[in-house]
């Protein structure tokens, strides 16, 4: 095989090595909790992936995972790193939540889209700030992006632990939105409705980036916006419009999480999502497809993770190691693909 055919695999194995690596290292660990690999592995993917209600429970959580690592993808197309996933999952959530509360009487044909497009429009907002910062100011977006994400949590853990806190609640929540602005549940399963909107707009996307200009216009920016801009096209909208639709797509994953699973607005709105979304957007290389299967796999480890102490007696931060070692080994990837790619390293 040519060091040229080599170059082009890299993408496509390397995300493969990253997540066995991290397996690899993980049952390591197991072992030194003194469990059977073998056993937690299986009691692990049996119960999150074979199990119809545990798979319920995969899917709940790999619908935040997939909005928000679309999120992610669609600005690093533009050469732009959306790390404000988590702020951006607690604006849409809050949006969706105002929608439930203070919203009456709509039938929930209209009550449930309203509340989605009010989630996102709350985390598009989110992210066009870095976005515009970033065209027009030239403030580097890691940082506006990062900042951000605590401006929007503690802006959340204020609302439920005050105007919005439900009466004589033990613990800063919300009261429960509408019945008709929440999503409809898989029968017999904790599932919902949002992996279903999650699908059709991956595929929707991929579509987007793939079919038309405007996603080729992402695509060049990203590639190199300096030749694009002297091929006419505006980087600065560019970039403005991608990190606008990159929150947007997040502030959907925190909808979600409100309208499908907690029917409130809790103080702890995601367990870290917005920061996972970060591993999976690198991990997919910018393939849609590789975004889902991926969002799949973690969500997968964050189901399973109690299943193994149960059945296995391995402690749930193993899985948690083996989530931060997946992201470990992408970054060694990464930087790996970088210098071999390079000829002139």
């Amino acid at each position: 095989m040519t060091i040229t055919k080599r170059i082009q695999l890299l993408p496509i194995i390397s995300p493969i090595i990253a997540i066995a690596s991290a397996l690899l290292v993980g049952a390591i660990l197991i072992l030194i909790a003194g469990a059977n690999p073998i056993t937690a592995y299986t009691a692990l993917f049996q119960e999150s992936l074979f199990d119809y209600y545990g798979f319920g429970n995969t899917l709940n959580k790999m619908t935040p995972l997939l909005f928000s690592s679309l999120g992610v993808l669609v600005a690093l197309r533009a050469g732009q790193f959306n790390i404000g996933g988590e702020g951006q999952i607690y604006l849409g959530a809050l949006g969706s939540a105002l929608v439930g509360l203070y919203i009456k009487g709509l039938p929930a044909l209209i009550h449930i889209p309203l509340g989605l497009l009010v989630g996102c429009l709350f985390g598009a907002v989110w992210g066009g700030i870095p976005g515009y910062l970033k065209a027009v100011r030239g403030v580097n977006e890691v940082i506006t992006t990062l900042l951000l994400n605590y401006i929007a949590i503690n802006l959340v853990s204020y609302l439920v632990q005050n105007p919005l806190k439900e009466v004589n609640a033990p613990s800063p929540y919300s009261p429960l939105i509408a019945k008709s602005a929440q999503l409809p549940i898989l029968p017999g399963s904790l599932a919902h409705g949002g992996i279903f909107l999650g699908i059709i707009i991956a595929v929707i996307l991929w579509i987007f980036l793939q079919r038309t200009p405007f996603g080729y216009q992402i695509t060049a920016v990203g590639f190199n916006p300096i030749a694009s801009a002297y091929a006419g096209i505006s980087v600065q909208r560019t970039i403005i419009l991608v990190m606008t639709l990159a929150g947007g797509l997040a502030g959907l994953a925190g909808s979600c999480e409100v309208m499908g699973l907690k029917y409130r607005l809790f103080e702890e709105v995601s367990p870290g999502y917005g920061f996972d979304a970060i591993a999976i957007g690198f991990l997919s290389r910018g393939n849609v497809l590789g975004v889902v299967l991926t969002s799949l796999f973690f969500a997968a480890l964050r189901s399973g993770a109690n299943v193994i102490q149960r059945s296995a007696g391995v402690p749930v931060t193993v899985v948690f190691a083996i989530q931060g070692l997946t992201m470990l080994f992408i970054a060694i990837a990464l930087a790996l693909e970088s210098r071999y790619s390079n000829p002139l390293s």
